[in-house]
């Protein structure tokens, strides 16, 4: 099936009251696991490679995006490909030369009016060439092994206001924010701001963007999706996964050395948890 352009599948989710998945590939078998889980599901997804996962892949973002790209192609599922927390200028131009129709541009550590700037130019550049953009305004923190955020603290959740004139001045497609959940976070016990949500999803005319969703649970997902959120990204539970069958599988063979044989597993384990958030997330529906 041909790459389904991102804007539409999110349009799409959002238009029917939906929300919609989006996983990170590090690797062939991640891409591979989503691929399979979008078609055991029988729901949309969407595929996306963050900076980080360029940068492991030796900063070169061709291989691993013509993977995924192939890996998505060949699938009988609707999926859309993504460059997730892009930071550098140079990595937004190599997106649209891959042939990118997405990409987050991440300039949430910088301070607000710079946010505003480098994202505005962003969205300039992107929008100049057909691409849907999405940003971030908050701390959703635990990103490049930085300690998780105190989802608490203050001046680390979205401010409705400051989101609204946010996404005027910048122009962006999409907004991802800060409502209690952080990266890399491998249990699943964050409790997300749902008044919050639904303040956000009253104050700005995008959909809303929900990062470091691993961490948090099946109920308060549907309660977000519900308040208010579209896409819900999903990176470190496919990980989990991944690793703990493969250390179950060495753990019992400990003789075996052709990768082969643990990345079978590895890639099953993946494809239920794909499953597992797409049931999840397809429940959902905005109120």
């Amino acid at each position: 099936m041909p790459l389904v352009p991102t804007g539409d599948l999110i349009t799409q989710a959002r238009t029917e009251r939906q929300a919609i998945a989006a996983f990170n590939v590090i690797t062939l078998e991640h891409a591979e696991a989503i691929a399979a889980g979008a078609e055991r599901a029988g729901t949309p997804a969407i595929l996306q490679i963050s900076e980080n996962a360029v940068r492991f892949h030796g900063g070169d973002l061709s291989a691993v995006a013509a993977a995924a790209s192939a890996v998505a192609r060949a699938s009988a599922a609707p999926l859309g490909l993504h460059l997730d927390h892009v930071v550098s200028p140079a990595l937004l131009h190599a997106a649209y030369a891959e042939g990118f129709g997405s990409v987050m541009f991440d300039a949430s550590k910088l301070p607000y009016g710079d946010n505003v700037k480098a994202t505005a130019e962003a969205v300039r550049w992107g929008h100049e060439r057909g691409m849907w953009v999405e940003a971030e305004l908050g701390r959703v923190g635990g990103k490049d092994g930085e300690p998780p955020l105190d989802a608490h603290a203050p001046g680390v959740r979205t401010d409705p206001a400051e989101a609204a004139a946010f996404v005027g001045d910048t122009g962006v497609d999409a907004l991802a924010v800060a409502v209690g959940s952080t990266h890399a976070m491998t249990a699943r016990t964050a409790a997300l701001d749902h008044t919050l949500i639904a303040a956000l999803r009253d104050a700005v005319p995008v959909p809303l963007v929900l990062h470091g969703s691993s961490g948090v649970p099946d109920a308060e997902l549907r309660a977000a999706i519900a308040a208010g959120m579209t896409k819900i990204n999903i990176g470190t539970a496919l990980n989990t996964a991944f690793t703990a069958a493969v250390r179950d599988f060495l753990a019992a063979h400990p003789d075996v050395v052709d990768p082969r044989t643990y990345l079978v597993p590895a890639r099953e384990a993946m494809t239920g948890t794909v499953v597992r958030f797409l049931r999840t997330v397809s429940a959902g529906r905005h109120t």
